[in-house]
């Protein structure tokens, strides 16, 4: 298996300028596999895919259960591998600080930290102490013997405050705070993704995957996009799968949706190969 410095020097290599590369992003260890097989070059986890699968709604999961599963992920795949840390499982800069030591035990070579609160009032950091949680979480980051990624995600978009300008003043913060990535999810328009790009000098990640405006990936490569992610999405379609199979079952009483499924010999000839290592 390949070491974290290793690992992270690929990743770093896939965020060389004028490169823009998809970075799927697994719920569990089959899927992580599963995307190593397909090809992938890097991961990135998702918080919500994560708690899908252990029974729970988006933002419930803390890190005690979600640092176990890191680890879980690096030890099944050679790619590197970006976390999602969500806003560091705490509001205070020291919490997004220590998260990250913690994180980066794991296995893991980069992650996103947010600006969003997880208060029902206020969702919303003030931009000031999201700042400083990025700038502490940026000497956390420098303080690692190997270059880790840190993606500083602006989250007004996904609640319900899609002003532009804010989150471009966000991204700006960020920078200057020394984020590596930047990233606004929710921002899907071409001209949205434009004006952001001419306002930073970072590479941004911009999330796929959702409902309303597509984009194709030659697309987001012409615009100067660095990297896409895919958030819950996939973990979201298999579901969704399992929920189309099981509406057929109870309405019809048939069972073809067996037909378009990959077969036990298919699936076991995968995941009975050792994980790579190159």
């Amino acid at each position: 298996m390949k070491s974290q410095n290793e690992k992270s020097a690929e990743f770093v290599n896939l965020h060389r300028k004028g490169h823009c590369f998809v970075i799927p992003n697994p719920w569990d260890a089959g899927s992580a596999r599963l995307l190593e097989h397909l090809g992938f070059k890097a991961l990135a986890t998702t918080g919500a895919g994560f708690a899908f699968s252990q029974g729970k709604s988006d933002l419930s999961i803390n890190a005690k259960e979600m640092l176990p599963h890191l680890t879980q992920l690096c030890n099944v795949t050679s790619l590197p591998i970006s976390a999602d840390l969500q806003n560091g499982f705490g509001s205070t800069p020291e919490d997004a600080a220590m998260t990250i030591t913690e994180a980066a035990k794991t296995g893991i070579v980069g992650c996103s930290i947010e600006d969003a609160s997880g208060e029902l009032e206020h969702p919303i950091y003030d931009l000031g102490l999201a700042r400083e949680r990025i700038q502490h979480a940026v000497s956390a980051a420098k303080s690692l013997d190997f270059k880790f990624i840190l993606t500083a995600r602006a989250e007004n978009y996904f609640y319900g405050n899609p002003d532009l300008e804010d989150t471009i003043l966000r991204l700006q913060a960020y920078q200057d705070a020394g984020a590596d990535v930047l990233y606004a999810p929710g921002v899907q328009s071409r001209a949205d993704i434009k004006s952001i790009l001419n306002s930073i000098d970072r590479p941004l990640n911009v999330l796929m995957g959702l409902r309303g405006e597509q984009l194709t990936l030659a697309e987001l490569s012409e615009l100067g996009v660095a990297r896409i992610s895919l958030g819950g999405s996939l973990a979201r379609t298999a579901y969704s799968a399992m929920i189309s199979a099981i509406r057929e079952i109870t309405s019809t009483g048939s069972f073809d949706y067996a037909s378009n499924a990959i077969t036990g010999k298919e699936i076991n000839a995968i995941f009975d190969r050792p994980t790579p290592l190159r």
